[in-house]
């Protein structure tokens, strides 16, 4: 489980130390570091993955990813804590890309002999922690794994959410864009037909047309997004649902799917979305929450930040280049509340952090 990150010299991060809750809401300006901070955790996975190198050089380079840049920052340092696991490395700036410095593996316990640091790296170009066969090694490789930063945006005719799948290989996890949307559906429906059923019915809530899928593979196991109406026998597209709507089956699925993350992390969820949806959205976001997923989201909706408690939501701002980020108090805001909702406070600007007009 993620309990902590810490954040040296990463783009416009230059320090952070952020436990993580269960509900971890980022409200901001456009450009104040909400989405820097997201994509750390793709940063994160690349480094898993051994693909540092080529990942870096497609971005930019080791400029694009210095905190203000070669001139200023020379190295990233970061630490992810996972219950008594935790993964740091250090990444020096080097002629031809980053090298590790330090890359280390640590387990904290008092009462087990294994409690320490392990440095597993110095000076490689890529993560050596992907086959270390140390145990505390595969529980942070099992969490790595897991990591997905979802983004249901491209509702297009040429989107995603409209492509084939495939019943057989396509049905183990949903996608980060929805790619498998019909194929992981699918699945749900195969073996778990009360969750199917669940989903299907939140859907209708929202959509109140909406009957069901219609999900018949080929001989090849190729399946797209069919659905039926209530109020027709015509079997229609994925190209015939409203952008707000097929965003809104995306997020029921990854929020209601029957085998949940470890951590959700989504940018701009509410994209689209009518009010009735959002509220349902905040609904299924406290659920997965209360199940043991921590969701990290970032948002610039009011209507959303106003489901949740004050403790939820992370303000962040960019000062002279740095995003500093601040995560809310109710009891510093008691006197208001007792008046406003959580939203109406940002509005007014009584939490004068975290302003989209900043």
């Amino acid at each position: 489980m993620l309990d902590k990150v810490e954040i040296k010299g990463y783009k416009s991060i230059k320090e952070l130390s952020m436990d993580i809750a269960p509900i971890n809401i980022l409200i901001g300006a456009n450009g104040s570091g909400k989405s820097n901070f997201l994509s750390f955790f793709n940063f994160l996975k690349e480094i898993y993955k051994q693909n540092l190198q080529q990942y870096v050089a497609l971005n930019g380079g080791t400029e694009s990813f210095l905190h203000k840049g070669n001139k200023v920052t020379s190295e990233i340092k970061a630490k992810v804590q996972l219950s008594a696991n935790d993964y740091s490395f250090v990444l020096s700036a080097g002629v031809n890309g980053f090298i590790f410095s330090v890359e280390t593996l640590s387990y904290s316990n008092p009462n087990s002999p294994f409690e320490g640091d392990l440095n597993i790296n110095a000076f490689g170009f890529e993560s050596n922690l992907k086959f270390n066969t140390k145990p505390r090694a595969q529980y942070i490789r099992d969490y790595l794994d897991s990591i997905i930063k979802y983004h249901f945006h491209d509702t297009g005719k040429q989107s995603p959410f409209h492509n084939s799948s495939n019943i057989n290989s396509d049905h183990f996890l949903l996608y980060e864009d929805g790619r498998n949307l019909a194929a992981f559906l699918y699945g749900i429906k195969e073996e778990y037909p009360k969750q199917y059923n669940l989903i299907v019915r939140t859907i209708q809530s929202v959509a109140p047309y909406f009957s069901d899928f219609y999900l018949q593979p080929n001989e090849n196991g190729n399946v797209q997004l069919f659905w039926t109406s209530k109020y027709s026998s015509t079997i229609y597209s994925s190209r015939d649902l409203s952008d707000g709507t097929i965003r809104f089956i995306a997020l029921t699925l990854l929020f209601m799917q029957p085998k949940l993350p470890s951590t959700i992390i989504i940018d701009e969820p509410e994209l689209g979305l009518h009010p009735f949806a959002i509220n349902k959205l905040s609904g299924m976001i406290k659920s997965v929450s209360k199940k043991g997923t921590k969701v990290i989201l970032a948002t610039q909706s009011t209507d959303l930040i106003s489901y949740f408690e004050p403790e939820d939501i992370i303000t962040v701002d960019q000062i002279e280049g740095e995003s500093v980020f601040k995560r809310l108090d109710s009891e510093n805001l008691k006197e208001w509340l007792d008046t406003y909702k959580i939203d109406d406070l940002w509005k007014r600007n009584i939490i004068n952090s975290g302003q989209p007009n900043s």
